[in-house]
């Protein structure tokens, strides 16, 4: 079993909906959810709820964060314009698995229009349980830093 972790969630009005699901199943596992919205269908501004998300893993009250919208795309890359984030897009088992084995992603961002319930929990549940690997990941991990600052130059 996973342990408890705190995890912010956050959707557009493409991914309310699973959003919502699967903020149900994270407190069901025991985890408690810091949900930033939305709720509805009413069209909101992706960037705004990647933002919150993001800045609440930032502070370090949250330990991960989790984005729908329609594509998942949108938001992984809202996500990523901070220095901090690593967040994966993930569409499968395996890519959820990877992002965190390889990536140490810090953020899962999901597709509500690409992946079904079904899926987006089993996405869900190997991004929770699968651990970092370090080793040979160290250094590139290292290398996205450096990316950022060389920019800032």
């Amino acid at each position: 079993m996973t342990r408890s972790l705190t995890i912010a969630v956050g959707a557009d009005h493409g991914g309310a909906e699973l959003k919502n699901r699967l903020a149900a199943a994270l407190l069901e596992g025991g985890h408690q959810v810091l949900d930033f919205g939305t709720d509805g269908p009413a069209s909101v501004d992706y960037p705004d709820f990647a933002g919150t998300v993001c800045h609440a893993v930032i502070r370090q009250e949250a330990e991960l964060g989790i984005l729908v919208c329609g594509t998942g795309i949108g938001m992984s890359i809202a996500a990523n314009r901070f220095p901090e984030i690593r967040c994966g897009l993930a569409h499968d088992v395996t890519t959820a698995r990877l992002t965190r084995a390889h990536n140490d992603a810090n953020v899962l961002a999901l597709g509500a229009r690409i992946v079904g319930l079904e899926v987006a929990l089993d996405i869900l549940g190997a991004f929770l349980s699968t651990p970092y690997e370090g080793g040979r990941h160290d250094r590139r991990i290292e290398k996205l830093s450096s990316l950022t600052a060389k920019a800032e130059t």
